[in-house]
Parts: structure tokens; C-alpha cells; sequence
């Protein structure tokens, strides 16, 4: 009876370890710190689908002198039109592992940073950055 209750006290914590886990980033386009000329868009892959109503997505040029996690800060509070960003405003698809952010033209030289706020669908909010630079 020991045996039992041990093996089904193991197995309820591995499922809620399950239950628990979040959306983490496992890849990102442009590549995190390369280098390249203007991408047309920045597609970020998550390990599970995201809840997009309540996440945010946002890319910026770093502004001389700033921080990338100063610049990250700044562009996820910004709206989503707001001129500085270098993404274009879009709609986004309710839940998507993948999301792909078209970016303006002609991106000016320079170090960028991609900034998210994502709510998984275990409901753990996660903040990130990542950078490339534009040549």
C-alpha cells in the first residue's frame, strides 16, 4: 500500500512539473547577436503555442547610449503604432507557437532589439530580449 501512495505522490508531481511549464523561446530570426542586413521580418519559434491577446511583441532600434534592457523596457511600453518601433503594427493570430513580425523598410544601420511580454497558456507571464545588429 506504501509502494502506492510513494508511486502516485511521484506521478501527481510530475504532472503538475508538466502543467507548469512555460513558453520559452527556441529560435529566433534574425539570429540573437549576429549581424545582417535589413531583414524584412523578425520571426521569433516558441516550444508551445502563446496566448497573443495578452502578449507583446515589439522591435526597436537601440537608441545611442541606452542599455538593450533600457531600450527593451522602453519599446514594450510603447503602443503598438508608436513611431519609434521598427515592426510594422499588425494583428496577430488568438494562439501561434510561431510569430512572425514584419518589419518597416529600409531599417537604418544599427543595433536592434527584439523585446516580448508572453503569456503562456499555463498563464506564466515571461519578459525577453534578444538583439541583432543591422550593417
Amino acid at each position: 500500500m506504501r509502494g502506492l501512495l510513494t508511486g502516485g505522490l511521484v506521478q501527481a508531481l510530475l504532472l503538475s512539473g508538466a502543467a507548469l511549464a512555460h513558453a520559452d523561446l527556441t529560435r529566433i530570426t534574425p539570429a540573437a547577436g549576429s549581424t545582417v542586413a535589413a531583414p524584412a521580418a523578425v520571426t521569433l519559434q516558441f516550444s508551445e503555442p502563446l496566448t497573443t491577446r495578452f502578449s507583446t511583441f515589439r522591435v526597436m532600434k537601440v537608441p545611442p547610449g541606452t542599455a538593450p534592457q533600457k531600450a527593451a523596457d522602453t519599446a514594450l511600453a510603447l503602443g503598438a503604432d508608436a513611431p519609434a518601433l521598427a515592426n510594422k503594427a499588425g494583428a496577430l493570430p488568438a494562439t501561434a507557437a510561431v510569430i512572425k513580425l514584419p518589419l518597416k523598410a529600409a531599417l537604418p544601420k544599427g543595433l536592434y532589439v527584439v523585446a516580448w511580454k508572453i503569456l503562456s497558456d499555463d498563464s506564466h507571464p515571461v519578459t525577453a530580449f534578444r538583439t541583432f545588429t543591422v550593417r
